[in-house]
């Protein structure tokens, strides 16, 4: 009698249900060959063996189903990958920017400023804090402003005034200057150059040997940029001082980047083909064609902008040397800068309009006088997110499509806002009831130079309104506002066992709550007073939770906003309504979560 054929369960995919479905097929097929099923036995490692290898395929096939998805997707870097497809692009390093505070000494001309002596102080001067975070000013800062602050600094036995000092105000942007070169070879389409620095927060500039410029676009397809030149029209220069205007450019390229890696993609045409007909070009003098029956000659077979209508995105460098400016950031250094911090001068540029005819000696004695501080905190840098909120990121962003409808286009796009504008830590968007019109609330929380969430300087509101502008409905008003942080307590009451010390109990109870609880939430979402007892409950030794209390903490190191826990719970206790403008956060978990075990 035939032996009945049992079908191969392929749901076996771990070590132990593989050996087992093996030692089964062994003893159904193989019964009078092969008895010897010892531990110990040389069958049994061949079975092992078999298993072992099994195992190892199903893992690595299961592995690489999950990183082919973003949902399912583990490895940071794969996430990055699955963002670019979906048009999202990753930003790792932020900057931290804000205004700060200069100071210098001038003399007087009799009972007057010489305002002579008032330099401009050139962008690119550089400033740090007392950790060593570098800072770059932004922009010229005018001492001989009308509209700055001038105060007498000291005066003679008389009374007359002897110098005078000016207070003018500049955005700086934190980051160290950089250069690099990279000797380009033969021509390749699609170049793609690795910057040998990392944690770099923005390419600045791209010059080949040849003097020719290559400018960051968004995409290869795109074609122009804006770029702001001097408004020298006298009458408007006082509301307007930079016009706007599209610039074609054929050399362009895309900066990729990855968890601390920067990638500079190039397009796929060549600078040397320009005397290749096939390709779109052609000499000068063959521009020019004899036309019969007219009185003009005209041609457009020679268009220096053909390039920008081909299909090959840009021009790729070849066999040239490559200049990269780029600005980035110390890793080991929070750029964050608390009030009063930053006034230490490093390389300050200075330029007298009248240079010529004033006194060298007073002028140095000018540019010896300077001095910094910040009067408010410096913001914008921030913690590396977490795989779970890239996701998010990335699926907004998707869905946003570069512009801005919904409340989560609006969040979605305060994310993505370049990091040298301000990073945004938590962002919510609500809209306003009390508007008769499409107005929306925009609150906003940045992470301090401590590390904590905090409000956002006025420059970052002002760069997050800019950038909203671009993208946001004709008929949308929006207004972005501070949010606030609550901070709170934790306080609970559980019996332990017999079998265990009350201290060791303890102990794990609060490193339980602090793991389960060290992600920081969204605005307005709700807290589960329940889920302390769920980590509760995960503690070797624990029996009951008796009670757990939530109290809010202010003033002080904690924030200023004051909230009623008590009237915000629910009615059976479980959990506390957050409003819209309110994230919760367990500001020091050492000191805040207390228990008793009893």
């Amino acid at each position: 009698m035939a032996k009945k054929i049992i079908p191969i369960k392929y749901t076996s995919r771990d070590f132990n249900s593989i050996k087992s479905d093996l030692i089964e097929h062994a003893k159904r097929y193989y019964e009078t060959s092969y008895k010897d099923f010892n531990e110990g036995s040389f069958g049994s490692l061949m079975l092992d063996s078999v298993a072992y290898i099994g195992d190892i395929l199903s893992f690595y096939l299961d592995y690489q189903a999950n990183e082919s998805f973003l949902e399912t997707a583990g490895e940071f870097d794969n996430i990055i990958k699955h963002g670019k497809q979906m048009g999202y692009r990753f930003t790792s390093d932020n900057s931290t920017t804000g205004i700060a505070t200069f100071f210098i000494s001038i003399p007087a001309n009799g009972l007057a400023p010489n305002l002579a002596y008032a330099p401009i102080l050139k962008k690119g001067s550089t400033f740090s804090t007392f950790n060593g975070a570098k800072f770059i000013l932004n922009e010229d800062v005018r001492f001989d402003n009308p509209n700055n602050e001038i105060r007498v600094l000291k005066t003679d036995d008389n009374g007359a005034p002897v110098t005078y000092a000016i207070k003018a105000k500049g955005l700086v942007v934190s980051g160290i200057l950089g250069f690099e070169t990279v000797t380009v070879g033969e021509y390749e389409r699609f170049k793609k150059i690795k910057l040998q620095q990392r944690n770099i927060i923005e390419v600045l500039s791209v010059y080949d040997a040849e003097g020719n410029q290559f400018y960051e676009v968004d995409y290869l397809s795109q074609n122009f940029i804006f770029k702001s030149v001097s408004n020298r029209n006298v009458q408007d220069a006082s509301l307007a001082k930079e016009i706007l205007k599209p610039f074609l450019v054929p050399r362009r390229f895309v900066v990729e980047k990855e968890l601390v890696d920067t990638y500079l993609q190039f397009g796929a045409s060549s600078d040397i083909i320009a005397n290749d007909n096939t390709n779109g070009f052609a000499e000068p003098t063959r521009a020019v064609l004899d036309v019969y029956g007219k009185d003009y000659i005209s041609s457009d077979f020679y268009d220096p902008t053909r390039i920008l209508n081909s299909d090959k995105m840009g021009v790729a460098p070849s066999n040239t040397t490559l200049t990269v400016t780029y600005r980035y950031n110390d890793v080991n250094i929070n750029t964050n800068a608390a009030t009063n911090t930053l006034i230490l001068v490093s390389n300050p540029l200075f330029e007298f309009i009248q240079r010529a005819s004033l006194s060298d000696v007073l002028m140095t004695n000018v540019i010896n006088s300077i001095e910094v501080t910040n009067e408010a905190p410096l913001i914008g840098d921030m913690t590396i997110i977490n795989s779970e909120e890239l996701k998010k990121r990335i699926e907004n962003s998707f869905a946003t499509q570069g512009r801005a409808v919904t409340e989560s286009d609006y969040e979605s796009l305060c994310y993505t806002m370049p990091n040298k504008y301000g990073s945004i830590k938590r962002v919510n968007v609500v809209k306003d009831n009390d508007s008769l019109k499409r107005n929306l609330n925009i609150y906003v929380l940045c992470q301090g130079a401590d590390g904590f969430l905090t409000a956002p300087n006025q420059t970052v509101k002002n760069n997050l309104k800019t950038w909203l502008n671009n993208s946001k409905m004709l008929n949308d008003t929006i207004d972005i506002l501070d949010g606030k942080v609550v901070n709170y307590s934790i306080e609970f009451t559980a019996v332990g066992s017999n079998e265990r010390p009350k201290y060791d109990i303890l102990t794990d109870a609060i490193n339980q709550i602090k793991t389960d609880l060290s992600l920081l939430p969204d605005f307005g979402e709700t807290f589960y007073i329940t889920s302390i007892f769920n980590s509760l409950k995960k503690v070797e030794g624990l029996i009951d939770v008796v009670n757990v209390v939530l109290e809010t903490k202010v003033g002080g190191s904690y924030s200023d906003t004051s909230f009623n826990i008590k009237e915000n719970t629910s009615p059976d206790g479980r959990y506390v309504n957050i409003p819209k403008n309110v994230v919760m956060e367990l500001k020091f978990p050492a000191d805040d979560i207390k228990g008793t075990i009893l």
